[in-house]
């Protein structure tokens, strides 16, 4: 037996305290990872606009759930539901269609007047419908822009996100009004996507621009409807451009909604495309998109204060 007090502990005795004290400086490091990963650095814009898409690819789960949350929303405790999205072009086609069919003869060439009217207001309705809602929809999600970091341009997103999942529904209509019209499907229907998308951009460019603005201007919201509505007036969505007079055709060239419509309906009957009047359309839109996004990420920093 060794009498040494110095001698009556080993190493291993150690050990413990030892374990003890590695696993608090892991669980310190690891706790501060997780604190910088956490972490989230808004910058000023000052230095220049960023569009920082790989933050929006990380927070992409995100558009999804604000999209749920909105379909439910909208639909939540109606009596009708979804029906909604097809009484309104459905009701709107047959006003339309008594107008131009009984009391003005509109020459809408093959294409029975009703198919027409429908093809233009399936893709103006959700147009209108989706702007005038991602208009206003940083203002109204002010709860959620003032208490947690994430991007704001997926709010606006949201909405027309929603306004995308009604035009399928309508679609829907369109396709079983063509079927009951006997329309000729032609290999040129491969190319109607091409037109969606064109006016699913042109919307989120719009909603992305109204919806930065209204933040600063809220009588925006009770403006915009009206410009809409003269907007419909002056694009080709229940009436063909055939008529719009020689001297008024250079409307046609600047409303990026007009090729967009009429090469809808070309893809449909299988006639010739204008592809010069489409390819201005699509400049445009790609133009708005842009400069759209920069408005937005600039004033974007001025959100939670202003909201």
């Amino acid at each position: 037996m060794n009498d040494n007090p110095s001698e009556t502990f080993s190493p291993s005795e150690t050990k413990p305290s030892a374990t003890i004290a590695g696993s608090n400086a892991v669980g310190r490091e690891g706790e501060q990872q997780c604190l910088d990963h956490l972490k989230q650095v808004i910058e000023s814009e000052e230095d220049g606009v960023r569009l920082k898409l790989g933050e929006l690819w990380h927070y992409r789960e995100l558009l999804y759930f604000l999209t749920l949350r909105d379909i439910k929303v909208r639909y939540k405790q109606t009596l009708l539901g979804v029906t909604w999205v097809l009484i309104q072009p459905l009701l709107t086609m047959l006003i339309f269609t008594l107008v131009f069919t009984r009391f003005m003869r509109m020459n809408t060439g093959e294409m029975p007047y009703p198919l027409f009217a429908l093809s233009g207001l399936v893709l103006w309705l959700f147009f209108a419908n989706a702007v005038i809602n991602s208009a206003g929809s940083l203002v109204f999600n002010a709860h959620l822009i003032t208490k947690v970091y994430f991007p704001r341009v997926y709010i606006p997103a949201a909405s027309i996100g929603t306004g995308l999942v009604d035009l399928a529904v309508s679609l829907l209509l369109f396709v079983a009004v063509a079927i009951y019209y006997r329309i000729a499907w032609q290999w040129s229907i491969l190319l109607l996507p091409l037109f969606l998308l064109m006016i699913a951009l042109l919307t989120l460019a719009l909603g992305l621009l109204f919806s930065s603005l209204t933040v600063k201007y809220r009588d925006l919201r009770h403006s915009l409807p009206f410009v809409i509505q003269i907007w419909m007036f002056a694009s080709p969505v229940v009436y063909p451009t055939t008529i719009v007079p020689e001297n008024w055709g250079w409307l046609l060239f600047i409303n990026p909604i007009a090729p967009i419509l009429e090469g809808f309906r070309a893809a449909l009957t299988g006639r010739a495309i204008e592809w010069p009047h489409v390819g201005i359309a699509g400049a445009i839109v790609v133009v708005l998109l842009i400069v759209s996004l920069y408005v937005f990420r600039r004033a974007e920093e001025q959100f939670a204060e202003v909201v």
